[in-house]
């Protein structure tokens, strides 16, 4: 076969049958290309090994040659299982390349379909993809062109990304390369998280997003060069979890403060939903659960010393009295409630009697004394927690109290105050537990929660639900690491269904029992709360939508709520609360 040489990629795309050659590569096939990289599967002529070519679309000029092998040799000292390692890193005629083995590794762009890819499938490889790249990041390495034919997958599903500072902006330096600087690296990282987004986009709806296969191309026409939106349609080859669907938004979200900054805070979403989806040890579960043997549930209140020298002095017999006590700290309420129900006591005085959600009768059956012992037993304020979460978490608190007195004043005549009280809490522990365990991250989700500001001539767009920022930090949902917890705790499903909130987005159902009943009027509570928590411009229209939802399940009136509301203390902006009421 005669053969031709090209002295360069454009050369080596020349038609018809005859061999194309770069330098000593043999091209087969273009697996991928790019405004700024190409990818060819070839055969050294010397070895007669097949391998992939990654090359730069444009000839570095001058002295940027010799930034480019340096940018690139620097990527190809890193050791990391999910990081490519070039066999080769050279120039052919001053075009700069480097080899990778081919063996059994496709690109991803081979593997990516109309019909999509699995979703749990290509949220592992991601994952796996979003672990490399932090690792590269942390050392100051990037990749600059991240693209489906730069992601490689094997027969054993093990994935690797090729080809760091192949597209290394070092190359149009005008000859002077250099270190970029740390911002430059900085953003660099980011936009490498945001092209992963949009390769996993891509995977899951089979179709690349705005119809480009360029991800760097679709970056540029996303905030803040451009101002297009990408959002995971509806309609999908495969279904996607709703979890899922929130991490891949939350990737490719139109402002930028909203995205995953880091690889790392990435790979915690994911890691956080496959976990939760499958029986491994791992996630945020997993981790809250380690802390809680550490460091509790919750820290005790402020004030918890004096309680407890309150305890000693009490006498035995004050049930009542005691209980108050104990149910202005939560977090002794909560150890209280795990001591009663765990299997040793339930092997015991509780045996055939169902779980205890009764603070008095937790109290009668440890005694004054295990009382005492649970309050010793707690963290004190603001245990690991810096002063600012402590603030936040300290906010959290209160509301969630204040919720709790509002249930007990909307609940029909004959249930006890102190279980609607208790619904009500538990229906907040995991947003406390995460405020206390995660604060980082609970910022995170009240961020992608509040409405954006609207830029001239648009509109304020809407936040994130609790549950969809959830999902896109942790991988799973607030109330499903409380759910969790409590399950430990020895309760059985009557008690674990009642204390997740009535799901929003649909139609509230007839109530049947009284199960139902208190898990309505905690939801209807939580639910004022959040929207007493609204700017003042739309506390009325939402206290309004709650009492539409609520009013005829409940059977309360627009001006139950209101007196609830104001009986304990009512907000600022309780005029605009009471023209929605009003009206409802």
């Amino acid at each position: 076969m005669n053969s031709t040489s090209a002295s360069s990629p454009s050369n080596a795309a020349s038609a018809g049958k005859a061999v194309r050659m770069f330098g000593r590569f043999q091209l087969l096939r273009l697996l991928g290309k790019s405004a700024r990289t190409m990818v060819w599967h070839c055969i050294d002529s010397r070895s007669q090994m097949e391998c992939m070519l990654d090359i730069p679309r444009d000839k570095p000029a001058g002295g940027a040659l010799t930034a480019w092998l340096e940018a690139v040799k620097r990527g190809a000292r890193l050791n990391h299982p999910q990081l490519a390692q070039p066999l080769e890193v050279g120039e052919h005629d001053r075009w700069p390349y480097a080899v990778y083995e081919r063996g059994q590794w496709v690109s991803w762009a081979e593997k990516i379909s109309t019909k999509g890819l699995p979703p749990a499938e290509v949220a592992k490889w991601t994952g796996q993809i979003a672990r490399g790249l932090a690792f590269a990041h942390e050392a100051g390495i990037s990749h600059q062109d991240l693209q489906p034919f730069h992601l490689l997958i094997d027969d054993d599903q093990n994935v690797c990304v090729m080809g760091l500072e192949v597209a290394s902006r070092a190359q149009t330096a005008d000859g002077s390369g250099g270190l970029e600087s740390l911002r430059a690296n900085r953003n660099a990282a980011e936009d490498d998280v945001l092209a992963l987004g949009l390769i996993l986009h891509h995977a899951l709806a089979g179709q690349p997003a705005l119809e480009e296969a360029d991800v760097s191309l679709v970056m540029g026409r996303m905030a803040p060069r451009g101002s297009e939106f990408v959002r995971l349609p509806w309609a999908l080859p495969r279904p996607v979890p709703d979890p899922l669907r929130a991490i891949v938004n939350r990737a490719t979200d139109r402002q930028e403060k909203q995205r995953y900054l880091t690889a790392r805070s990435f790979l915690r979403a994911l890691e956080g939903w496959l976990s939760t989806t499958s029986d491994q040890n791992g996630g945020p579960l997993a981790i809250l659960m380690d802390r809680l043997r550490s460091v509790g549930v919750l820290p005790a209140m402020p004030g918890g010393a004096d309680r407890v020298a309150h305890l000693i002095l009490l006498e035995k017999g004050r049930t009542a009295e005691l209980a108050e006590i104990v149910l202005e700290d939560l977090a002794l309420t909560y150890e209280l409630l795990r001591v009663v129900n765990t299997a040793q006591v339930r092997g015991g005085q509780v045996s055939g009697d169902g779980p205890v959600l009764m603070l008095r009768r937790a109290i009668s059956m440890v005694g004054l004394e295990g009382v005492r012992r649970a309050a010793l037993s707690l963290r004190a304020w603001p245990g690991p927690m810096n002063e600012k979460a402590a603030e936040e978490m300290e906010r959290l608190i209160q509301r969630v109290k204040r919720a709790a007195r509002i249930a007990t004043r909307l609940a029909p005549a004959g249930y006890d105050a102190e279980v609607i009280a208790l619904i009500t809490t538990l229906q907040n522990l995991g947003r406390m537990m995460v405020q206390y365990h995660f604060p980082e991250e609970s910022l995170q989700i009240r961020r992608l929660m509040h409405p954006s500001e609207a830029a001239a001539g648009t509109s304020a767009e809407q936040g994130m639900t609790a549950e969809a920022a959830s999902f896109a930090v942790l991988g799973t949902d607030l109330e499903s690491l409380g759910v969790a917890v409590v399950r430990q705790w020895g309760f059985d499903e009557a008690v674990l269904t009642m204390i997740r909130r009535l799901p929003t987005n649909t139609g509230l159902k007839m109530l049947e029992g009284d199960n139902d009943l208190l898990r309505a009027t905690a939801s209807c509570a939580n639910e004022l709360m959040d929207a007493l928590s609204l700017p003042p411009k739309r506390v009325g229209q939402a206290l309004s939508a709650v009492a539409s939802r609520y009013g005829r399940a409940l059977h309360i009136t627009p001006k139950d709520i209101q007196d609830a509301i104001q009986a304990d203390s009512a907000p600022a902006g309780s005029a605009t609360a009471e023209q929605g009421l009003a009206s409802a």
